[in-house]
This record gives structure tokens, sequence and C-alpha cells, in this order.
């Protein structure tokens, strides 16, 4: 957990993608990422936190169902949604919070 909080307290854009092996939906998120990581480059962090592997950090945040990403700045939380999210909607959420 400590890790956790001072990753996303990072001055820059720091994307949660919350996620279950064994989730189906979650496995969709995966190449969207990539291509926002390959568009955006160093202007975004890309973490993944399995729920299963992490439950303190998920039951802090709330998280009911998976995937869900979430984007930090400075330790706030500037974004939070459930499901497989576009990337262009991604990338334009990074944009605005950088």
């Amino acid at each position: 957990m400590a890790k956790f909080n001072e990753i996303i307290n990072e001055n820059k854009p720091v994307l949660v993608d919350f996620y279950a092996d064994w989730c189906q939906p979650c496995k969709m998120v995966t190449p969207i990422l990539e291509q926002v990581k390959k568009d955006l480059g160093n202007q975004v962090r890309i973490i993944k936190i399995n729920v299963d592997n992490n439950p303190s950090i998920s039951a802090k945040y709330g998280i009911r169902s998976i995937p869900t990403l979430m984007l930090f700045k400075n330790g706030k939380m500037k974004f939070n949604q459930a499901g497989v999210v576009p990337a262009e909607q991604i990338k334009n959420i990074v944009l605005e919070n950088s």
C-alpha cells in the first residue's frame, strides 16, 4: 500500500487499472491501455492492480466491479469508471489532467 500511495502522489497523471486474471472484460482493457501508452508516452504512468492480490487497496477505493479505471494526480482521484473505456476517451481524460 505504501508503494501504491507513493506512485499515485506523483505529479504526472497515474492511470490505475483494477483487474483480475479471471475477468474476461479485463482482458479487453490491456490492448486499450497499450495504445494509450503508445500515444501518450511519458505523459502518463499506467499501473495494473490485481484486486485478488491487493484486497486492501481495492477496499480503500471501493472497487465493486472490474475492470475499473482510476486516474490520480498528486494523490487526488481525477477520474473513476468501471467497465471498458475506449482509448480516445482515456487519452482525453489524461490530457485534461496533465
